[in-house]
């Protein structure tokens, strides 16, 4: 039996590249090695490598997606994307491997500018979707805090457009506090978001459609130990916990799995996604974002919501491989 050969492309450029070799080094696990050929290759900037047992490394063939390793040259049939930020989940390697003709696991490019960049997002699932309310700023931007403050409220959360795992976010509680915050997302990028506080409990959502079949797999609900669900809360044993099932009613779990359905189709994702919300004390879910190539380490919530639905993490990707690989 010819064996598929796989690239598993990790880490990537983003404050996200350590996460994103966990969920890496996860999912080489799971895979049924007799099946599948499977290369783990390291992204940083423009060097693309894989490193052997002995600790020699040897670079990507860009011109074509290929590796030679000890004069064998190895041209792969298929990418497995385990970027989380750029340049996995902006739609860059995407593109990169439409050009190469190599057909991968996650969202189009299309898709993936989409959902990493907030606003844009937003503006396109308008009307579709619970949004809080927000006030975009580019960098060099004039901007009135006293205005904002009146506009949004208090607290609110200031917030790069265009990264993941909340590096650079803050809650800010107070009109003072809005000047630091701001300049702390800018740090992350030229344009960001400010955004009204929606109270409630956070909910994330995992969904696939593959092979004619929707899975929409059980709600996990994200209860953080500090003030909202940061980088430590997500990553640090003891800083959250996350119950799947979550304990909601039925009709807040309809509207959140239609929701789900209508960020993913609207959107246009393909793989495995994962789309966040908070649900009002009134059992009114507001969308938070869409994370295209969501957490696959020991700790992320997918997994959890796979095994919870009966479905391995090999299980899982068998299934998102069978399919991309068709498309």
């Amino acid at each position: 039996m010819t064996r598929l050969k796989i690239a598993l492309l990790a880490g990537g450029d983003s404050p996200e590249r350590e996460i994103a070799l966990q969920s890496a080094a996860q999912i080489e696990a799971a895979l049924d090695h007799s099946k599948y050929d499977i290369t783990v290759i390291d992204l940083h900037g423009r060097d693309w490598h894989h490193t052997a047992p002995d600790g020699r490394q040897w670079q990507v063939d860009k011109n074509d997606f290929s590796i030679t390793v000890d004069g064998v040259r190895k041209a792969f049939d298929y990418a497995l994307i385990i970027i989380h930020g750029t340049p996995g989940e902006d739609g860059k390697l995407q593109g990169y491997l439409d050009m190469m003709g190599v057909p991968y696991s996650s969202c189009s490019m299309t898709s993936s500018v989409i959902t990493f960049d907030k606003i844009t997002a937003k503006r396109t699932l308008a009307g579709r979707v619970n949004l809080a309310r927000e006030v975009f700023l580019r960098r060099g931007e004039a901007f009135d805090p006293a205005q904002i403050v009146a506009e949004l409220g208090m607290p609110l959360f200031v917030k790069p457009n265009a990264n993941g795992s909340s590096f650079g976010v803050t809650k800010v509680h107070a009109p003072e506090e809005l000047p630091t915050a701001i300049e702390a997302a800018f740090a992350q990028g030229d344009e960001i978001l400010i955004e009204e506080c929606v109270a409630g409990r956070e909910m994330g959502c995992g969904m696939l459609v593959a092979g004619g079949r929707e899975y929409v797999f059980p709600i996990t609900e994200i209860v953080s130990k500090k003030d909202f669900f940061d980088y430590e809360a997500k990553y640090t044993a003891g800083f959250s916990d996350e119950i799947t099932p979550a304990d909601i009613t039925p009709e807040v779990k309809a509207e959140l799995n239609r929701m789900t359905r209508e960020a993913y189709r609207t959107c246009r994702c393909s793989g495995v996604v994962r789309v966040d919300f908070i649900v009002t004390p009134a059992g009114v879910p507001y969308f938070i974002e869409l994370n295209s190539i969501p957490g696959m380490s020991g700790g992320s919530i997918v997994p959890k919501q796979a095994r919870e639905m009966g479905m391995s993490l090999g299980e899982l990707y068998d299934i998102i491989i069978a399919d991309t690989c068709r498309k």
